[in-house]
């Protein structure tokens, strides 16, 4: 059995930092668009995060999701809402990422129906805009986020890189 390799020395870690759990709005439909694919608008309508460092909630209606559904079924995201920890401190979060799948989970997901986090794939790489303070490591470190797609809403699983 041959030995493992040993881990490059650059190779990435990450911590866990918070969840975002989203309730949506039903979406409008532009279709097709001005660039040839389906566009939709899906409002944030409610939510919460929490995580180690910090939680609070997702403001309500202060914007959300902008995906462009593209001819071979990939869908790019394009969400940007504010939230508020529970000190009042307001975060822009900006993301923008993917989802795709194979078989029929795509069509499940649409129907709003569940779908197992193996049938598909749905990661977003976010920013955040915050003021300095106890929050702003926020702003100062790159994140990666495993969303799960559920009926109606996301819950997306934000991780810092180290």
């Amino acid at each position: 059995m041959a030995t493992p390799a040993p881990p490059h020395p650059f190779a990435p870690q990450f911590e866990f930092a918070f969840t975002v759990s989203i309730d949506l709005t039903p979406p409008i439909w532009i279709t097709p668009s001005s660039m040839g694919a389906t566009r939709a608008a899906i409002w944030a309508a409610q939510g919460t995060f929490e995580g180690p460092r910090i939680k609070g909630r997702v403001i309500p209606m202060s914007g959300g999701d902008f995906p462009l559904v593209r001819p071979n079924g990939v869908i790019d995201f394009d969400a940007r809402y504010l939230l508020e920890a529970d000190d009042g401190t307001p975060i822009y979060l900006q993301s923008r990422g993917y989802r795709w799948a194979e078989g029929d989970a795509m069509e499940r997901m649409a129907r709003n129906e569940p779908v197992g986090a193996d049938e598909y794939y749905m990661r977003v790489s976010p920013k955040f805009d915050v003021p300095e303070g106890p929050h702003d490591w926020l702003g100062k470190h790159i994140f990666v986020g495993v969303a799960e797609k559920i009926p109606k809403a996301n819950r997306i699983h934000y991780f810092m890189l180290l």
